[in-house]
Order: structure tokens, then sequence, then C-alpha cells
């Protein structure tokens, strides 16, 4: 019993610990997985709390596991329009991408660390897939918003990767431990398997679920859990057929995520609880399992080989994968620099230990000390590095406080909870006309509102005061409209502010390139004059076009505004005097 409490003190406290540290770590742009390793570290065997942890078995388990958990609340929160923009560059990378990255690793390891090739290869297959948990905290907790096009291929790539990684690494630990069987067919089955089995399990299974889902009345808090509990039996699943859990389970979280259900605004809150929950014991366990007084003597080389897949086998990989997408030079920039590695290389370092493979043991280290960089160098750079290359675009309207859809109801009706801030523009305005304002020729209804802790019934002459809080019954996907008025106006200054951003003035996809530049007396290219604002950039970009994508005909910088389908639905327009304001002005 004694033994139970001491681990669950220490288990509990270490997570204390961790997630205060978050906040020193947010104050000076130091990624929070990277906390988490650090501190389990310090809690380890040559840190001060001095806590002995070999256990790969255990770590190999719980690493699936949260990894698991992490890839479903990734999926959940991808939406459809994303993943058809970035799917088919994101599954170059995570296929021909993790082929490059991992030979090019492969050899430079062989040249400098004096180890045969077989060993080099495993190397830089267990180091050759971007790292999902890494991906997803940082592009999504960052503080900054990219452009769809780069951050759907940068997520959908780091869902995606991780059979291929695994698929090289169990070729190479059969080879090696002489247990391999079969040739180039029997490689290339296993390879479909993987990925058509991982991808059936995942959209068959999430279809299932989220058909159950919207039949189902349980008590709220079961939901999640069975969600987690029906992720995790997919991905387990997969596996036991030959598939992918991890393409799988992400799969089921895009299907899920993309199909409303009651039950989805009381799931969701708790599956990203899992999954923070699911990094900081992952992250934390990792760092406990790694002795670094064992890894000094390979730092050098173990820092060169990240150096190198970095600036070298990185770079590379991404110029060949997306050059078929005529991605602009800018955009292939940042993808390169954002491979992140993190808890998926470390995990899958311990299966050629595991297998008993001559010599892995070096190699888990390397891996160890190539994510420490990969987060702190990489991690630690992508706002900057975002917003120096041009790939950010402000931030859309702010959602409000809850939403949660009516569709035992109706299907196109939202409950929206929202706060009035004290610089909020609906502030000594009547009820009936801020909503008309908001929402012109849409019915919105102010059901009720909270003013120091008494409850009103509303009118259409009722004014709002500052700290209300307001029910308010919507048109499906309004509250951004909506919050826009309860909420402070957003900033005038600064390169990301949408006036700023986009312009002053907004045009339609339809209108004409040479009546447009002729009012400003400029003049476009002859055989451009005559083409709309969506035929402009459909011919400047041969890449998916995206909210952020800029052109400059002289003085006129034309930015798209908002996309309606396929096709540019809104351009903002900017008389530029200088030409500082992204890399394609």
């Amino acid at each position: 019993m004694e033994a139970i409490n001491t681990l669950l003190l220490l288990g509990g406290g270490l997570l204390f610990l961790s997630v205060l540290a978050s906040l020193v770590s947010a104050r000076f742009g130091v990624p929070l997985l990277l906390v988490f390793l650090v501190v389990g570290m310090l809690a380890g065997e040559d840190g001060p709390g001095g806590i002995r942890f070999d256990n790969y078995g255990a770590s190999f388990f719980i690493g699936n596991l949260a990894l698991a958990i992490i890839l479903l609340n990734g999926g959940l929160q991808t939406s459809i329009k994303s993943f058809r923009t970035g799917l088919k560059p994101a599954l170059s990378l995570a296929t021909v991408g993790v082929l490059v990255s991992a030979g090019l690793v492969g050899v430079f390891a062989m040249l400098l660390m004096g180890i045969d090739l077989a060993h080099g290869l495993l190397l830089g297959a267990i180091i050759g897939s971007t790292d999902a948990a890494a991906v997803f905290a940082l592009l999504r907790s960052g503080g900054i918003r990219l452009n769809d096009r780069v951050g759907s291929t940068l997520e959908i790539e780091s869902g995606a990767n991780d059979p291929m990684a695994v698929l090289l690494v169990l070729m190479l630990v059969g080879w090696m431990s002489g247990r391999a069987d079969g040739g180039p067919l029997t490689l290339l089955l296993t390879f479909v398997t993987q990925f058509g089995v991982g991808a059936l399990a995942g959209l068959g299974g999430g279809w299932l679920l989220s058909r159950l889902f919207a039949r189902l009345r349980l008590a709220d808090g079961l939901y999640a859990l069975l969600l987690a509990a029906g992720g995790i039996s997919l991905f387990a699943l997969a596996n036991k057929m030959g598939g992918s859990g991890f393409l799988a389970i992400y799969l089921a979280g895009v299907v899920i995520g993309n199909r409303p259900t009651p039950a989805s605004p009381i799931m969701l809150p708790v599956m990203d609880g899992l999954a923070w929950f699911a990094q900081a014991v992952m992250f934390l366990m990792l760092g406990l399992l790694v002795t670094p007084s064992k890894m000094v003597g390979d730092l050098p080389q173990a820092f060169a080989v990240a150096v190198f897949l970095m600036l070298v086998a990185r770079p590379v990989a991404v110029m060949l994968c997306l050059r078929p997408f005529r991605f602009p030079r800018h955009e292939v920039l940042f993808v390169s620099w954002v491979g992140l590695r993190g808890a998926v290389p470390i995990v899958i370092a311990i299966f050629p230990m595991m297998a008993g493979v001559p010599a892995s043991a070096p190699l888990f280290g390397v891996t160890f000390a190539v994510v420490l960089v990969s987060l702190l160098v990489q991690g630690s750079s992508l706002g900057w590095m975002a917003r120096k290359l041009g790939v950010v675009v402000p931030e859309p309207d702010p959602l409000p406080q809850a939403r949660a859809p009516l569709l035992a109801l109706t299907p196109t009706a939202d409950w929206l909870t929202l706060s009035v801030h004290p610089d909020a523009a609906a502030i000594g305005e009547p009820v009936g006309t801020v909503l008309a304002g908001a929402l012109p020729g849409a019915a919105a209804h102010c059901l009720a509102l909270s003013r120091h802790g008494q409850l009103i019934v509303p009118d259409a002459s009722t004014r709002f005061a500052a700290g209300d809080d307001v029910l308010v019954l919507a048109p499906a996907g309004e509250g951004e409209a909506l919050s826009r008025v309860f909420l402070p106006q957003p900033e005038q200054d600064g390169p990301l502010c949408e006036r700023r951003f986009f312009g002053d003035f907004v045009l339609d996809g339809s209108a004409r390139l040479g009546d447009v530049a002729g009012l400003y007396g400029e003049t476009p290219p002859a055989d451009e004059a005559d083409l709309t604002l969506d035929a402009l950039f459909a011919r400047r970009y041969a890449c998916v076009r995206v909210v952020g994508d800029r052109i400059r005909i002289g003085r006129l910088c034309l930015t798209i505004r908002a996309m309606n389908d396929r096709h540019v639905g809104r351009v903002g327009l900017r008389l530029a005097a200088d030409r500082q304001l992204h890399p394609l002005a």
C-alpha cells in the first residue's frame, strides 16, 4: 500500500509541476511538450528525483495508448474542408517524404557514426516521420493561425506518416534479426495492407461510431468515455488485421468530428483534456526512461544528425514531394522547417531494443537527442518562422463561449452563450438593434441574459450592459458574426490586423481585373486584363487556393478574404506604398 501511495504521489506531483511549468514555458516560447520531457528527465535516474525507470515494455504500451488518444483528438478537430485541401500533398510527404528522409539520414549516419548501412537506415526510419503529438500541440496552441494549405498539410502528414515509418522499422528489424521473409512483393503487400486496412477500419469505424452517438442517450460523462474506448478498440483491431492503428484512429476522429451529434459539444472538450493528459503522461514517462549520462558520448553525433535532418534531409524530401503541387516557395520553406519530431520516434526506437536487434541501444539515445533538438529549435521558433515567411493569416472572429447545436429539433439552429465585454460595441444598444445589425435578414433571438446574478427575460428594447451573459438562439454557423459585436474591437495596428492584412476594400471574386486596375490607374498584364479575380488567382496559384493568398499588380495588393467552395468568393484590396507586406507581394 505504501508503494502505491508513493507512486501516486510521484505521478501526480510530476504532472502538477509540469502544468505549472507551462506558465513559464509560454512566456519564453518554449514548447510545453519539451517541459514535460525535461521534468521527466529531472525526476529520472540522473536528476534530483533519482527515480530508476527502465521498463521498455511498459513504455511502449503506454506510448501507443497515449498516441492513440492524441491522434483521435487530432482527427476530431480536423475539418473536412482542411482535409480536402491538404490530403494529396500530405500523403506524398507521409510516404515518399518519409522514404527520402530515412534514406538520406541513413547514409549520413553511416558515414558520420561509423555504423553499417542497416543500422544507419534503421535510425533514419525511426526519426523519418513527424510527430502528431508535437505538431497538433504546437500548431493549435501556438498563438498563430497558418493558412489552410500549409496548416492542413502539416497536420494530415503528421497523422498519416506513422504507417510508413513503422513499416520501414519492422522491415529492417526483421532483416537485421534474421527473421525477414518474402521479397519485394511481400513488402509491397505489407505497405498496401497497412494503409488500406487502416483507412478502411478508420472510415468504417468512424461512421459506425458517429451513427451510434446520434442514437444513444447516455449520461453526459459517458460519451467521451465511450468515444475513447471505441477509438482504442479500432486502433487495436486495425493493428490485429495488419493495418495501421495510428491511421485508423486518426481517420475515425475526422469522420466523427465532421458528423455533429447532440453529444458532440459534450464529448469534444473532454477529449481535448484527455489528449493533453495523454501527452503529459507520455512525455513525462519518456523523460524518465532516458539516462542522460549514457548519452553524453553520443551527443555530438546526435546533434549533427539532427542538424542534417532539419537542414538537408527534410528540406530535400519536402521539395521533391511538394513540387507536383506547385506550393509557393515560402510555404515549401516553412513546411521544411516544421518537421517536428516528438514521442513517435522515441516510441518506435523502443521496438528494435525489444526485438533484440544488436547495437540498437545507442540508436535510442541518438533518437532522444534528435527529438530534444527538434522541440527546442524548431518548436520554439515556429511562430517566428511562420510570421517571417508569411504563412500566417489573421484569426477569424472569435467563437462564442459555448455552442450547442439543436440537432434533436433542427440541424439549422444553435444555442450560443456569449459575454458582453466592457469595450464591446453592443453596450447600451437595444437587443433588437444589435441582433438585426449583426445578422441582417436572419432570425436570431435573445432568450435570456444574466446581469449581476439576476436572470432577465429581454425584449427587443432591452439594452445590453457590460458583463451581461447572453443566451441567443441563432442560425447554425453564425456564432463568429455574433461574437464580433459582444467582444472588443480588433486591433487596428500590427501586421495581422484584418484591415492592414486584407485592406480597406472588399471585392467580389467575379470582378474583372482590368476594371479594378483601371479605377486606380494601374495597367495589368495584357493577357490577364479580362480575367476575373477568381480566374486570376487560379492562374497564378497552381495549387489549391486558400485565404491569405496574395497577388501584387503595381500598387494594388489583392488578398483572398474568403473562399466559396473551390472558388474565390471575396478579395481584399489594399493600395500598398511599400513592398514588405508578404513574401509574394
